[in-house]
């Protein structure tokens, strides 16, 4: 089609103007471009699409190899520059449909049919290699930007000079932060986790899978983080957190929080989101030592009577109150005091008296850290 090549070439600045301004109007990642991106790569761009248009009405075939190979070059170079896939494929549809615009206002009706045909069977052989192209890049792009971020968290946890890694990842950790030990029962797919995370936070979030180490911003609201993740994960989820003022706090906050969570997993805790303060006693008593295990030793002569152990247990988790500890254990007040004054005998020390009362806990927690 030499004639309509020749009349759609001279078209090809209405093409391009036609395209761009749609694609500004119509296309959100377009329409937030500045005027210099638009006219310069952007009008780069869709003339060279413009340009492998008017090769396939002079040839016989539709795309060559190496327009194909140019296809997949801009598409890769798209990824590179964050250019969502989506935006790619709707730049490439507005522009099809520019091209059959002009087409029909340039072609004779003989030539229609013919060009239509072409241009469909160009949109047929571009449009997968485009999303090939993009999406290869792209998983390369995620990659690499989760081994930067890898390397970032290392030398954070690790107390390293983190300045270079920050800079390659893009990310600023400048500021306190929040450090979160996570444990699922059963582990989920670490892809999960991290989208989860970061519909909380709002930000992307950094994060070592395998130790279970998440680095949330300051200020991001915890209270609702263990509901988020128990409606996108399941119900088994154990969290702890500890806040670090800074970089240089980071290591010694997670470990704060790797041992507060250990420490509820331990004791049997239920699932939920947990700090220092929510386990003082049990944090300070975990320390291993004669000290731990003659404190655990209080309970020994309640071994050979489990619903003492017991009855001692649900008086201490119901703060001393007989009347709901009565109804717990589904037995009288009256069999209640009975148990309790038999541990007293047995152990010599009387749930009645503060002090004991204090030591009977701490020997509870002690049983079951030892």
């Amino acid at each position: 089609m030499p004639g309509l090549h020749a009349r759609m070439a001279a078209r090809g600045g209405d093409f391009t103007a036609a395209v761009v301004a749609r694609c500004e109007a119509e296309v959100p990642f377009y329409g937030e471009l500045p005027r210099r991106t638009l006219e310069g790569e952007v009008t780069r761009s869709i003339t060279a699409v413009h340009e492998l248009l008017l090769r396939a009405l002079r040839q016989d075939g539709v795309m060559g190899p190496g327009d194909l190979t140019r296809l997949i070059e801009w598409s890769a170079r798209r990824a590179e520059e964050r250019v969502p896939l989506e935006a790619v494929i709707a730049a490439y549809l507005v522009g099809a449909e520019v091209w059959w615009q002009v087409l029909a206002e340039t072609a004779e009706p003989e030539e229609l049919t013919g060009a239509g045909a072409k241009l469909l069977a160009c949109l047929h052989a571009a449009m997968p290699a485009v999303v090939l192209a993009h999406r290869n890049a792209q998983e390369d792009i995620r990659s690499e930007d989760k081994r930067v971020r890898r390397a970032l968290l290392t030398a954070l946890l690790a107390g390293r000079p983190y300045e270079e890694p920050a800079e390659a990842a893009g990310v600023s950790v400048a500021g306190p932060h929040e450090v979160v030990a996570l444990s699922f029962e059963p582990n989920p797919p670490p892809r999960l986790v991290q989208s989860s995370l970061e519909a909380h936070a709002g930000v992307p979030v950094l994060m070592d899978h395998v130790a279970g180490i998440a680095l949330l911003p300051g200020g991001c609201d915890l209270s609702g983080l263990r509901d988020s993740l128990a409606k996108d994960i399941g119900p088994r989820v154990f969290a702890a957190a500890a806040p670090a003022a800074g970089p240089a706090a980071v290591p010694a906050a997670a470990q704060e929080a790797g041992r507060v969570r250990e420490l509820v997993q331990r004791l049997g805790r239920p699932p939920g989101l947990y700090r220092l303060d929510d386990v003082l006693l049990e944090y300070q008593l975990a320390r291993p030592g004669d000290a731990l295990l003659r404190l655990a030793a209080k309970l020994d002569p309640l071994e050979r009577h489990p619903y003492l152990l017991e009855t001692l247990r649900v008086f201490v988790d119901h703060g001393h109150n007989r009347s709901r500890s009565a109804s717990e254990l589904c037995v009288h007040r009256n069999t209640l005091d009975y148990r309790l004054h038999r541990v007293t005998t047995l152990t010599g020390l009387d749930p009645a008296v503060p002090a004991d009362a204090r030591l009977l806990q701490a020997a509870l927690v002690a049983r079951d850290l030892a």
